[in-house]
C-alpha cells in the first residue's frame, strides 16, 4: 500500500480534469462549472488531498510570509516583540521568519538572505541596513527606536513604531535621584535606542546636580558587554552608588559584576535596566527596569504592516508608545558615606 501523499496531479486524474482546473477550484475561482467543481471536490475528499498553502500563496503572487530582522537572538525583548507580531499576524494567515543581523559576522549576508525570501512584508527590529531599505520591494515597518539615517536611508521615510526611549530614560533618572543617588554610572551601547536613552538619562540626572559617569562602549547591548563595562566602571569609580544600563541584558551583566566585586545590591549599589524582559520579571532577578512594551510594539508594527499590505495611505505613519517604570528589588536609597 502506497503511503505517498496525494498530489494535485492525482486529484486531476481522479476528477478527469486538468491540473489548471484543479488550481482554479482551490483558489475559489468562479470560472469553473458546477459539474467540474463537484468532481474536483469529490476527488479531493476521496484522496485526502491537502493543498500546499505555500504553493497556493505563490500562485496568487504572495508568500504570506513576514520577515523580521533582529540583532541579538539572546535578547528576550525580541521574544516579546515576536509574540506581539504573531498575535496580530497569525489570524491573518501570515507566518514569521526571523533573521539575525549578527550572522554577518560569520561570513553570511543577512540582508541578502532576507531579500531572497520574497516576504510580503518586513519588520526591521535593528538599526536600518541602508541596502535593505533601498532594495526591498515589500512594505517595511521599523520596530523600536533606530538610527535615523544610515548611509542615506532615512528611517522617517518608513512606517515605524517605538516606545518613547527618552521619556523612559528620564523616568529611570528621576527614580534614582529620588532615592538620593548623586554619583551614578551609565552602561552605554551603540544602537539607536541605546544612544537615545543615554542622552536623555544623562541630561535628566545632571539637571538635578547628580554626577553621571557614562562608559564609552559602543557595541551590542549584551550581558557580556554589561559585565565587562560594569567591572571597569565600578573598579575605577568605587563611589558610584547606582547604575543605569542601556537594557536589561546589560543590567544583568552589572548584577554579575557587583557579585564578583562583593558589592551588595541594592544596599550598596542600585541597578536599573530597560525593556522589562521576562528575565527581569523573574523572582530570582527582580530587576527594576523601564517597561517599553515589546509586546505592544510588536502588535502595533503588525497592524501598520497589515494596513500597508492592504494598500493603505501613502503617507508614512509613526506611532510612539509610552513607557513606565517598574520598581523591583534592585534599587534602594543611596548608601550613606
Amino acid at each position: 500500500m502506497s503511503t505517498a501523499r496525494p498530489t494535485i496531479y492525482d486529484v486531476a486524474r481522479r476528477a478527469g480534469v486538468s491540473k489548471s482546473l484543479v488550481s482554479l477550484v482551490l483558489r475559489g475561482s468562479d470560472r469553473v462549472s458546477a459539474a467540474s467543481r463537484t468532481a474536483v471536490e469529490a476527488a479531493i475528499q476521496d484522496l485526502g488531498y491537502r493543498p500546499s498553502r505555500a504553493a497556493t500563496d505563490l500562485a496568487a503572487g504572495r508568500t504570506k510570509l513576514v520577515a523580521v530582522l533582529i540583532d541579538d537572538y539572546a535578547n528576550p525583548w525580541f521574544v516579546e516583540l515576536l509574540r506581539g507580531l504573531g498575535q496580530v499576524l497569525d489570524p491573518e494567515g501570515y507566518r514569521l521568519t526571523v533573521v539575525d543581523s549578527a550572522s554577518a559576522g560569520h561570513g553570511l549576508d543577512p540582508v541578502e538572505g532576507l531579500l531572497s525570501m520574497r516576504a510580503d512584508g518586513v519588520v526591521l527590529a535593528c538599526d536600518v541596513p541602508a541596502r535593505l531599505a533601498e532594495a526591498a520591494a515589500s512594505p517595511i515597518v521599523i520596530a523600536g527606536t533606530r538610527a535615523e539615517t544610515v548611509d542615506g536611508a532615512d528611517a522617517s521615510a518608513l512606517d515605524a513604531v517605538a516606545n518613547d526611549d527618552r521619556t523612559g530614560a528620564r523616568l529611570a533618572a528621576e527614580h534614582l535621584v529620588g532615592l538620593g543617588h548623586r554619583r551614578i554610572g551609565h552602561l552605554a551601547a551603540g544602537s539607536g535606542a541605546a544612544r537615545a536613552r543615554a542622552e536623555s538619562f544623562v541630561a535628566a540626572a545632571r539637571s538635578t546636580g547628580a554626577d553621571v559617569i557614562a562608559t564609552d562602549y559602543s557595541g551590542p547591548a549584551t550581558e557580556a558587554a554589561g559585565l565587562h563595562s560594569a567591572l571597569k566602571l565600578l573598579t575605577e569609580h568605587p563611589d558610584i552608588t547606582a547604575v543605569f544600563a542601556a537594557n536589561d541584558m546589560m543590567a544583568i551583566g552589572a548584577l554579575g559584576a557587583a557579585r564578583d566585586l562583593g558589592i551588595d545590591v541594592p544596599a550598596e549599589l542600585s541597578i536599573v535596566g530597560y525593556d522589562n524582559t521576562p528575565l527581569a520579571r523573574t523572582h530570582l532577578i527582580g530587576l527594576t527596569t523601564v517597561d517599553d512594551s515589546g509586546f505592544g510594539v510588536g502588535r502595533e508594527a503588525a497592524r501598520l504592516l497589515l494596513a500597508r499590505l492592504a494598500g493603505g495611505d501613502a503617507e508614512n505613519v509613526t506611532r510612539t508608545l509610552q513607557p513606565s517604570l517598574v520598581v523591583r528589588g534592585t534599587t534602594a536609597p543611596a548608601r550613606r558615606s
